[in-house]
């Protein structure tokens, strides 16, 4: 049974399987049917979402199957009924349960005992769809991804840094994240970034200096500074994070680069306008990706 619950989860071999299956399907949206009949897949949101839903449940639709969007609020997953109870239900009705949820934790739990394929579409520790459609708009712009550098500024101890970490190495990239020391990446995530960069020829920085994870790179991404649930943090975040705005000053150091961001963005924050309203900005191309690379994704787990 394949899951996808975190970025590493994929071998090298898998992304790139995944990733060119993307391409494919980019190309003719309707070249799969894996859940033809149609089979049903649950999509539960604990979390706000647009792109999220918006890109699963078209997805799912054009890959033949009928999207069941549940309102996890209204569920009460893990209040009401414990998660591992509500996967076995689950798992006898649906072909595959994609979850937008809180702790990692809770989606481990859903995989343990739903019985059919568990997709994260973000917990707070990892975002890793996003990654794939991230990976997939930099292999469209700059090219094969190996020996490309990928910087990421802002928090570092987010989500999003953490698939960028185990993502990036684990498609060969050389991966820069920079952020205050405070806000320093997860222990064990850095780590398994760097054993895995050690073996596809990528390599991991964690950095403190925005100028110097920028130079020379390929792509320059950033997020919010103020992530889902630290609303009351965002006054004391502001001048911490403010060195680590994208600005096009900044951008000059990596002038060959493009710019990616998971939106919703907050100009004059993490990014100026003129940097994700310009030329290097790749930001709508990366949102339409979601779309692409999840049914990518979905196909290469029904399918395996």
């Amino acid at each position: 049974m394949r899951h996808f619950l975190r970025d590493d989860d994929l071998t090298p071999a898998q992304q790139r399987e995944v990733l060119d299956l993307a391409a494919e399907l980019k190309k003719d949206r309707h070249a799969r049917k894996p859940l033809a009949g149609p089979q049903a897949v649950a999509v539960l949101f604990d979390k706000p979402t647009l792109r999220t839903q918006l890109s699963f449940t078209v997805g799912i639709a054009e890959l033949g199957g009928h999207p069941m969007v549940v309102d996890a609020r209204l569920a009460q997953i893990g209040v009401r009924e414990s998660v591992a109870d509500t996967a076995r239900v689950l798992g006898r009705q649906v072909a595959s349960v994609v979850w937008r949820t809180y702790g990692q934790d809770r989606i481990e739990k859903m995989a343990q005992y739903a019985g059919v394929p568990v997709v994260n579409a973000l917990t707070d520790a990892f975002h890793p769809c996003q990654i794939l459609a991230d990976l997939q708009t930099v292999r469209e712009h700059k090219g094969e991804l190996t020996d490309r550098t990928f910087a990421y500024l802002g928090d570092t101890s987010n989500n999003m840094a953490s698939s960028y970490l185990l993502g990036c190495a684990t498609a060969g990239m050389h991966v820069r994240v920079a952020g205050p020391p405070e806000y320093a990446p997860d222990a064990e995530v850095l780590a398994t970034a760097s054993g895995i960069a050690a073996q596809t020829g990528g390599s991991v920085q964690h950095l403190t200096d925005a100028r110097e994870a920028v130079a020379g790179a390929d792509a320059v991404a950033t997020d919010t500074w103020v992530s889902m649930g630290q609303e009351e943090e965002k006054e004391e975040r502001a001048a911490p994070f403010r060195p680590y705005s994208v600005t096009a000053e900044l951008m000059a150091a990596a002038p060959d680069a493009v710019f990616l961001h998971c939106l919703p963005v907050y100009r004059g924050n993490e990014v100026t306008a003129d940097v994700i309203d310009g030329p290097q900005s790749v930001v709508w191309d990366e949102a339409e990706n979601r779309l692409h690379a999840q049914k990518a994704l979905l196909t290469w787990l029904l399918e395996g």
